[in-house]
């Protein structure tokens, strides 16, 4: 995924989104209608949602130090974990609450809309023309980078959390935004309060969904995942390549951040190779696994062993440790 195009989206919703908070609460206000409220928290989650994606990106662009030399890359993981807690608490329970207050209130006194009742109607189909715009420019940067991957594969599969994370808040909030209208239109129909009640439950339902949904695929990323599987067998078939490189006895990959991936591999030589001749295949070898991913930084630790032939090195639980060049600058990549 390209960060721009990432950046695009946030920025996209963000514009969205706080011109619907407003616009929404200004409706409770008038109205009180409940699934107007817990909509206008939804919005402003979720604006604050990318404002620390936003922020995720710029942290993880960090130099790396001597305290953390594989850099920040994973910062904007964490940042997207956030988000995640935030659309779960303050959007998602919330709205859950506000459902379980208006439905007893609704028992009680009735709950009807009875001021600015053509408001609340008004401000949602608005707000559903401005979320389809936002969710459409997340779908036309995910495109690019989604390949022929259904949109579950791109979500599960996706190494950049920027897109996937729009992608899915913008979706929750269009359904939402659909369900608080059918809310509205049956408690307007009806005078009772009690479907704006449950409108504003499915609403809280569907937030705590995608909540938990965004945060198993985060917590994924932060523990530590590895290219995808067309990234490794290209990186192991390169790898392989060298005059020199009899095979790949084992590798292991593992993403430092979406654009950068470490590569730990055990290459067998032939016995007998002179040290010259190893190092030799070995920078060919590093070489050649950069040029099958020229949109990825590559940081690479590989170790030479001698070829006992198939099996003899099984049960070697890590890819080795002698380093040997320095990790290349890349650009943006648009998937690892």
């Amino acid at each position: 995924m390209s960060s721009e195009g990432g950046t695009r989206a946030i920025l996209a919703a963000l514009a969205a989104n706080l011109g619907i908070a407003v616009t929404k609460f200004v409706a409770f206000l008038l109205s009180g209608s409940s699934s107007m409220l817990a909509e206008s928290v939804h919005s402003l989650a979720d604006s604050g949602n990318q404002g620390l994606l936003l922020l995720g990106g710029k942290k993880a662009a960090r130099e790396a130090t001597p305290e953390h030399p594989f850099g920040f890359g994973r910062e904007r993981y964490v940042y997207a974990f956030i988000v995640s807690i935030v659309l779960f608490s303050i959007g998602g329970l919330f709205a859950l609450y506000e459902a379980y207050h208006k439905y007893h209130e609704s028992r009680l006194h009735g709950g009807a809309i009875t001021s600015w009742q053509w408001l609340p109607i008004a401000v949602l189909v608005a707000a559903i023309v401005m979320e389809g715009f936002s969710f459409r420019t997340a779908i036309k940067e995910s495109n690019r980078s989604r390949g022929k991957r259904s949109w579950k594969e791109f979500i599960r599969s996706a190494k950049a959390p920027e897109l996937p994370v729009i992608l899915l808040e913008d979706f929750a909030a269009l359904i939402g935004l659909v369900f608080a209208l059918i809310g509205v239109s049956l408690t307007l129909i009806t005078g009772s309060g009690v479907w704006d009640a449950f409108g504003t439950g499915a609403i809280g339902l569907l937030l705590v969904t995608v909540a938990i949904v965004l945060a198993i695929e985060m917590k994924s990323l932060l523990i530590g995942e590895s290219a995808n599987p067309a990234a490794r067998r290209r990186i192991e078939e390169a790898l392989a390549t060298p005059d020199g490189i009899e095979r790949v006895i084992h590798a292991k990959t593992m993403h430092l951040g979406p654009e950068e991936l470490l590569v730990a591999a055990k290459l067998a030589v032939a016995p007998g190779s002179d040290a010259a001749a190893i190092a030799d295949a070995i920078n060919q070898a590093e070489a050649a696994a950069r040029a099958t991913e020229p949109d990825m930084t590559l940081v690479m630790y590989l170790e030479p062993d001698i070829d006992l032939g198939p099996g003899a090195h099984a049960g070697a639980g890590t890819a080795a440790a002698a380093g040997t060049g320095s990790p290349r600058q890349g650009s943006e990549p648009d998937e690892g």
